[in-house]
């Protein structure tokens, strides 16, 4: 089961930066080209320019966007722009946001964990991995030596023990504050009493941790690690052994998982009737309204009935939406098109929307290459932008589908899951000399 540290984080010195909010970022992954040049403008110390530095015109092997971070790096610690933790801590981590009107309070903390492969029955994974985010954060972590931003792990704790041992250690101190450029307010506590410390590693320490966000990161901390190794410097103690991390309880009343609805290119034209057809009897199908403004409804009666084998499903050819059910021919279908899958992961909305609609019955010539969007209104923007004969509503998978899925050794089809919000960069940093 997971081991934790309390570690002396590396972090930034407000009296040099002033507001931590001009010098945070989201992860390196929800960053696109926009919001990096934002990021740069917004402050010369932002994390953006060590988590996700731009390239250059005249880059080479030792010129680079890696080296640049390094170099960002190691300016800033001699400069005293960022400094080491005198003790070390566990930091309270809670982000304050609203989702369709309501407001929520996430709560969790960040420690180190002692690093497992997947596999080994400590640390299990819900996502597949690509090859190539791994190799660019090996080579960022293999130049800094730090981990700049933490794996999102999830634990069971159904009486909360855990963070409620925290929030009592926190009472009545005042927190570090940023906000983000969404809206959402971050809070954060360093706790450095040894007793309170221990106490928190026992209450966690027999518990599995299920990767939310971060998969690519954790696998390439283990493949840092194993390079200490190789090269004959992994000791004991050394800090490479663990990964940055937070750890929110599963039972924690502000965990917000988001659907990731679809947007299809390379689909051939069809009408809500030709669907149907090539649907067959896989699927009971019913109109559902006109035009991209009925996104909205048609998302409020798929998400009231909480069904995952239920998909919303929109035609450009005749902006027809509809609604498309899983029948028992079509659970039947599924069973045989992903028998090498659980009964879990079968039932899964993405999966009966990518295995059994997109691959096995309407069989596109090429990849139809989906654009992912979180918010039913990104929904309407691109459809009204003409691009996309198709587009798919689908449910959220749940925290219990990610429990019984990784449990089993599998893992869901890409973006399953949204955590909403991503947690942020540059809070504190990880050393890993």
């Amino acid at each position: 089961m997971p081991e934790i540290q309390a570690f002396r984080a590396v972090r930034y010195d407000l009296g040099h930066v002033g507001s931590l909010s001009d010098v945070v970022a989201p992860p390196y992954d929800v960053i696109g080209p926009e919001l990096q040049e934002q990021l740069y403008r917004r402050h010369p110390c932002n994390v953006v320019r060590l988590i996700l530095n731009r390239m250059e015109p005249g880059d080479d092997e030792t010129n680079n966007r890696y080296s640049r971070a390094a170099r960002f790096l190691k300016n800033w610690q001699k400069e005293g722009v960022l400094y080491p933790e005198a003790d070390p801590a566990l930091y309270v981590y809670h982000q304050v946001f609203s989702v369709e009107g309501a407001q929520y309070t996430r709560r969790g903390f960040m420690a180190r964990m002692k690093l497992h492969r997947f596999g080994e029955g400590v640390v299990f994974p819900h996502e597949e991995t690509l090859r190539g985010p791994k190799i660019d954060r090996l080579m960022l972590t293999a130049v800094c030596k730090v981990n700049l931003s933490q794996i999102f792990g999830l634990y069971p704790d159904p009486e909360y023990r855990t963070q409620t041992i925290l929030e009592q250690a926190i009472a009545g101190a005042t927190p570090l504050e940023a906000t983000d450029h969404l809206g959402v307010v971050h809070r954060m506590w360093p706790v450095t009493d040894v007793a309170t410390i221990a106490e928190v590693a026992g209450a966690i320490g027999s518990k599995p941790v299920f990767i939310a966000d971060g998969h690519h990161r954790y696998e390439t901390a283990c493949d840092y690690r194993d390079q200490i190794f190789d090269a004959g410097m992994l000791t004991p103690d050394h800090p490479a052994r663990y990964v940055l991390t937070m750890f929110v309880a599963m039972e924690d009343p502000g965990l917000a998982v988001l659907p990731t609805h679809r947007l299809f290119r390379k689909l051939p034209e069809m009408s809500a009737e030709e669907l149907a057809g090539k649907l067959g009897d896989c699927f009971t199908t019913r109109n559902a309204g006109y035009g991209p403004d009925q996104a909205q409804t048609v998302w409020e009666d798929i998400e009231t009935g909480g069904n995952q084998g239920a998909l919303g499903l929109y035609t450009r050819k005749d902006q027809q939406w509809t609604i498309a059910t899983i029948t028992d021919a079509g659970r039947a279908k599924m069973a045989a098109v992903a028998a090498d899958r659980s009964d879990d992961w079968r039932g899964l909305g993405v999966a009966i929307l990518h295995r059994l609609l997109i691959d096995s019955l309407l069989s596109p010539p090429e990849s139809p290459e989906p654009k992912y969007v979180h918010l039913v209104n990104e929904v309407v923007d691109g459809l009204r932008s003409g691009d996309y004969p198709l587009a798919a509503l689908v449910m959220p998978a749940t925290v219990d589908h990610i429990r019984a899925i990784s449990l089993q050794g599998e893992r869901m089809p890409a973006k399953s899951t949204y955590f909403y919000p991503k947690l942020l960069s540059g809070l504190v940093i990880n050393p890993l000399e």
